[in-house]
């Protein structure tokens, strides 16, 4: 396991909504930290005005950064996620993609802002991941 996480009794359960309250990572497992991913295409450019396809291209993209490493959501401890106009309907949204991975949510960070690197961009994530120390070579 690359690492475990824990939704302490004393807290409100947060897997509902695509997170997790704690996550620990053993000593010596490797970090693997993904950059900002939104819903670009290969050239870069946003696929979608609608959000509900930028989250789910952007988590498709982090999938493709962590494949590259040999991890998958599954290996994810923490995700930021960058949110222009948050509201409940997007946050379910997010909930929804994360959910979606089929493994115990990661921790995570909602953040609102005003805006993102472009104008067209409405969501990003980034992620720290751990490889298992069986799996380094």
């Amino acid at each position: 396991m690359s690492h475990t996480i824990v939704n302490p009794e004393g807290l409100h359960d947060p897997v509902p909504f695509g997170y997790s309250h704690t996550a620990s990572v053993p000593s010596g497992a490797e970090l693997v930290f993904v950059a900002g991913q939104y819903g670009s295409g290969l050239d870069g450019m946003v696929i979608s005005p609608d959000f509900a396809g930028q989250v789910k291209q952007a988590f498709s993209n982090l999938g493709v950064a962590l494949a590259a490493h040999g991890l998958d959501l599954g290996n994810v401890v923490q995700l930021r996620t960058y949110v222009v106009d948050p509201d409940f309907e997007k946050l379910g949204v997010i909930g929804q993609a994360v959910q979606g991975s089929g493994a115990a949510p990661p921790t995570q960070t909602v953040i609102g802002v005003a805006g993102l690197a472009m104008p067209d961009i409405l969501f990003e994530v980034e992620a720290v991941a751990a490889r298992p120390l069986a799996d380094q070579t």
